[in-house]
C-alpha cells in the first residue's frame, strides 16, 4: 500500500517537470510536506477543459489541483468513506464500484518526492519496532504516482455555494517488485513520462489505461529513515535523512 509520502518540490518546478499549462492558486498556497498523510491537501496533475469566464468549457489543458486524499465515490452518503480509499488495487481498479467510473475517465498523476514503507522487524529480534525507509528516484526526479480523480457533491450546501464539490484522489497500488518486495508487498504505481500523455487523456478507455499499469516503472533506492515519521505530527526535512541501522 501507499499510507504516507513526501511532497515538497516547488510548485513551478512541477510545472516544468510536467509541462503544465497552469497551476491552480489553492495548489501555490499548499506547503511542503515530508509527511504527508490521508485526508490531507494534495497536488495531482489532470487534464481537463479550461474553464472559460462565462462558465463554458474550453480546450482540454494539463493543470496542477488540489485534492483530499482518499477517494469519495460520488454515490457516497458522506465523505468518511474517503479515509479507507486512499489506495485502489490494480488487480481490481476497473471493476470495483468505487473506481471503475474514475478509471475510465478521471486518471491523475500524484507528483511525489518519495514514498514511505515500513519493514516488520525480523522473526526473533529484540526491537519489535517496525523500520520505515523512504524510497525515491534514484535520480532525484519526482514521482508520478497514477492516481484516480473524482467529485463528490455535499448534498447539505446550496448549489451555489462554492464549497459544494469536494475532489478527492486515490493512488493505484500494485505487487512490489525487484528488491523493494522485501520491505513490503505492495508499492504504488509510478509512470514513466513516456506514459503520461495516455494515462491522462480521457479519450483513453479503462481498459488502454489499465494496460499502462504494468509498464516500466523508475528506479527506485530505499534509504531508512527515524521512526518520527510514524506520527503524522511529525513533519519537515530531517524525516528523509538516512539513519544507521547497526
Amino acid at each position: 500500500m501507499c499510507g504516507r509520502y513526501a511532497s515538497f518540490r516547488d510548485a513551478q518546478d512541477l510545472a516544468d517537470h510536467f509541462a503544465l499549462e497552469s497551476v491552480a492558486d489553492d495548489v501555490r498556497e499548499l506547503p511542503p510536506s515530508w509527511n504527508v498523510a490521508p485526508t490531507d491537501g494534495v497536488r495531482m496533475v489532470v487534464e481537463r477543459p479550461e474553464r472559460l469566464e462565462d462558465g463554458s468549457a474550453g480546450a482540454i489543458e494539463r493543470t496542477l489541483r488540489l485534492a483530499r486524499w482518499g477517494l469519495v465515490p460520488s454515490w457516497a452518503k458522506d465523505p468518511s468513506i474517503g479515509s479507507r480509499m486512499i489506495n485502489a488495487r490494480a488487480e481490481t481498479v476497473t471493476s470495483k464500484p468505487a473506481f471503475a467510473r474514475a478509471m475510465a475517465v478521471r486518471r491523475a498523476l500524484i507528483p511525489a518526492d518519495g514514498y514511505y514503507e515500513w519493514q516488520p522487524a525480523p522473526e526473533g529480534a529484540a526491537r519489535t519496532t517496525k523500520q520505515p525507509y523512504y524510497l525515491h528516484a534514484v535520480d532525484g526526479s519526482p514521482l508520478a504516482m497514477a492516481g484516480l480523480y473524482e467529485f463528490w457533491k455535499d448534498p447539505t450546501k446550496a448549489d451555489d455555494d462554492p464549497d459544494r464539490w469536494l475532489v478527492t484522489t486515490t493512488v493505484i497500488t500494485t505487487t512490489a517488485v525487484d528488491a523493494m518486495g522485501h520491505i513490503h508487498d505492495r508499492q504504488p504505481i509510478m509512470l514513466l513520462p513516456d506514459a503520461w500523455d495516455a494515462w491522462l487523456d480521457p479519450a483513453v478507455d479503462a481498459d488502454g489505461a489499465a494496460r499502462l499499469l504494468s509498464t516500466p516503472v523508475p528506479e527506485l533506492a530505499a534509504t531508512p529513515v527515524s521512526t518520527q515519521v510514524n506520527a503524522v505530527r511529525n513533519d519537515g526535512p530531517q524525516l528523509i535523512e538516512p539513519v544507521d541501522l547497526a
